[in-house]
């Protein structure tokens, strides 16, 4: 068997960033990690239908921040807001401190690795054959502008008695480079003949030294739920009409 690593724990500090950035005392860091796993849990299970592809943590003296990567901002937010005022009181509740909650919109959703596994798990649950889910998925990444994509599938496949993996690759893949860009996403299919993991690598391409790994996300400016009002529309589209008088 062979000695598998995390390829995003492998980068973490080089081109990766961490997931949750705060310090800790040596007596609060064990409490800390725990409870940051109860968070991810908690909102990944209750914004599933989102699809949220990560879930960053910060905190500062007594309140923690909760960032939402999602690829379905609106449904997060909800209307007026009122859902991810729901949300944040709910978080709050289930850990008894303070938060606050940044919803942000992902920008390619065929280029994040997490939302892909997902897609696949999601049509494994609806008995589509393995092969078509695993090719149609790495077409689409494929078309999105990606370097290379490899997706694992183990289990019952297919309802056979012994359980196996099958492994599809289109591009390349440089697991052990550190300065290349891979994205890695995992989730399980729940289907009537047992649990299907699904695995997923994503190569974006290689990064020059004191480059960061692409986070995939749209920029603030972007993200639902702080639309700019009509006043800063306006202003914007005069902006845009002077540049072009000035040319």
């Amino acid at each position: 068997m062979g000695q598998k690593t995390h390829p995003t724990g492998f980068r973490v500090g080089i081109i990766q960033q961490w997931a949750s950035t705060w310090y800790a005392k040596v007596k609060e860091y064990g409490v800390f990690v725990a409870e940051d796993a109860k968070i991810r849990k908690f909102v990944k299970k209750k914004l599933y239908a989102a699809g949220v592809s990560k879930i960053l943590i910060a905190r500062k003296a007594q309140s923690v921040t909760v960032t939402v990567v999602t690829a379905k901002p609106g449904i997060v937010v909800g209307r007026g807001g009122q859902g991810i005022d729901e949300l944040r009181q709910a978080v709050s509740k289930h850990i008894s401190k303070p938060v606050i909650i940044n919803v942000v919109e992902v920008a390619r959703i065929d280029a994040d690795a997490q939302l892909v596994a997902e897609n696949i798990a999601q049509q494994l649950e609806k008995r589509i054959a393995f092969r078509r889910a695993m090719k149609q998925a790495m077409q689409r990444s494929m078309r999105s502008g990606i370097q290379g994509i490899k997706v694992m599938v183990s289990g019952r496949l297919g309802g056979a008695e012994i359980a196996r993996s099958e492994w599809a690759k289109e591009g390349r893949i440089p697991l052990q480079t550190l300065r290349a860009d891979v994205d890695y996403g995992f989730t399980e299919a729940d289907t009537i003949m047992g649990k299907i993991g699904v695995k997923v690598w994503i190569f974006k391409g290689n990064l020059m030294p004191g480059e960061k790994a692409d986070m995939n996300i749209k920029s603030k400016n972007e993200k639902s739920g702080n639309a700019p009002e009509r006043g800063q529309r306006r202003s914007r589209r005069s902006n845009k009409a002077v540049e072009t008088v000035e040319e």
